[in-house]
């Protein structure tokens, strides 16, 4: 059987889980407002071939939020945003992507792993179907802890 793989489309801004079968579930995402790059500090998403290289947050709550990728004991409200106006919030589950085309994504000034680039859940109030991320993928809350769920490390990312 032919492990599941994630294909990220840019352009359409949708996340589609495939297996042997084919389609297994399409989820809406955002991208970057940067639109797509590979360069250190470009807040853009990075292009190519990834693997999941740690997933992270397992059984937390839905909307827990992440700092370093340690949960903060905090949970994503209205009120908790506008107490940190400033925050990127990175909620829920966190999938760590390693990129795995050397020059391109991988390693130097292109390591989507040293960029810290992940799919990972997002508020509520948060526009999804639309680039407005600042280089990671991000999803709704119940859809991050669906394909967290459903994924392993090692996983197959291609983001085009």
């Amino acid at each position: 059987m032919t492990e599941p793989k994630i294909e990220i489309a840019l352009g359409t801004q949708e996340l589609c889980l495939t297996d042997a079968q084919g389609v297994v579930r399409r989820y809406s995402v955002s991208t970057s407002k940067h639109g797509a790059g590979e360069q250190n500090g470009s807040l853009m998403t990075p292009r190519g071939r990834h693997r999941i290289r740690a997933k992270i947050g397992g059984g937390s709550a839905a909307g827990a939020v992440f700092v370093g990728r340690r949960p903060t004991g905090e949970i994503w409200s209205p009120a908790l945003a506008r107490a940190h106006p400033k925050r990127d919030w990175i909620l829920t589950r966190i999938l760590w992507l390693s990129g795995l085309e050397k020059g391109f994504n991988r390693l130097g000034d292109v390591d989507t792993m040293r960029r810290y680039i992940y799919i990972h859940g997002m508020p509520d109030d948060e526009p999804v179907g639309r680039p407005a991320s600042i280089g990671c993928i991000r999803m709704r809350n119940p859809d991050i802890v669906e394909l967290y769920d459903r994924v392993a490390v090692g996983t197959l990312v291609v983001i085009e």
